[in-house]
């Protein structure tokens, strides 16, 4: 299985992008969609909102009207921080049930809007970035959805920087032209990255022929990456130019990791080393017992 995240701000246009992936075989699990299945009239979801914001955030047929929730849930920072703990475990918990039931061999794209704000990239094989510059997004949601300009550049504001988002890109896609020259993009992108990489995670083999395109930003995510691979059977986790390497904790053995390394993206190339799966970035791996550990 293949985990892309996919964001970007409100108004990018991440829908275009997710319908082409969908399009070409991606199971996809929007976050948006799956926010407002988990608060329909009727779940725990909708009665916990009433019970944190008042009676005055529902419709008169019961429903939850949105636009008076948001006018209370980000006015400021602890009521949003409020609007959150509810939702998102209720979003987390479906989301998992749709990526069980899509099948070991998909290519799972998470539509996620705070996938940045919440810190969740390093969960994910490949973190695609929607961009277009602020103004256009405002633009587009007065434009296009209705919404007051003073709501969307609230919206705005409250979500990541553009400086935070390419600091978790694996691709920065600019949807900035035609809607046919982005859906191109995404076909390109698909044949030339996500369908190989798809298939060397499933066969546990390394890229053929990646370039090295080090920087300080990937090293980060590369070394995330690994802790949210290894949890507790890694004692450190560092990188440098897109070389890993990692202690294991005492009592784990190379072997006892190396197909949860290879599911993640990193295929064994000779012991004690693995290098990325990713056609569009080269990475190698060595990871290693804690000295003195016996290596029978």
């Amino acid at each position: 299985m293949l985990r892309i995240g996919l964001t970007g701000g409100i108004g990018a246009g991440k829908s275009t992008v997710a319908k082409e992936l969908a399009a070409l075989g991606a199971a996809i699990v929007d976050g948006d969609k799956i926010a407002r299945e988990v608060v329909e009239p009727g779940t725990p979801g909708l009665a916990a909102l009433v019970e944190a914001f008042g009676e005055g955030i529902l419709a008169d047929d019961g429903s939850l009207n949105r636009p008076a929730l948001a006018a209370i849930a980000f006015s400021d920072d602890e009521s949003r921080a409020k609007l959150n703990a509810i939702t998102h475990p209720l979003v987390g918990a479906r989301s998992a049930e749709l990526i069980e039931a899509a099948g070991p061999d998909a290519v799972i794209v998470q539509d996620i809007p705070l996938l940045v704000e919440n810190k969740v990239a390093p969960m994910f094989h490949l973190v695609i970035i929607v961009w277009v510059d602020a103004e256009e997004r405002v633009r587009r949601l007065v434009g296009s959805r209705g919404m007051a300009e003073d709501d969307a550049r609230a919206r705005i504001a409250a979500q990541a920087t553009d400086e935070q988002r390419r600091a978790v890109a694996d691709v920065w896609l600019e949807n900035t032209g035609t809607e046919d020259a982005t859906r191109a993009a995404v076909r390109a992108l698909w044949a030339d990255r996500i369908a190989p990489f798809a298939a060397n995670v499933a066969a546990h083999r390394p890229a053929d022929g990646a370039p090295l395109v080090a920087d300080a930003a990937y090293d980060e995510r590369l070394v995330g990456r690994l802790w949210v691979t290894l949890g507790a059977d890694a004692s450190s986790v560092t990188a440098d130019g897109a070389e890993a390497a990692v202690v294991l904790a005492d009592g784990v053995t190379v072997d006892a990791v190396a197909d949860r390394l290879a599911d993640a993206g990193f295929a064994p190339t000779e012991p004690g080393e693995f290098a990325s799966s990713d056609p569009g970035r080269a990475a190698t791996v060595r990871v290693e017992r804690q000295a003195g550990a016996d290596t029978a």
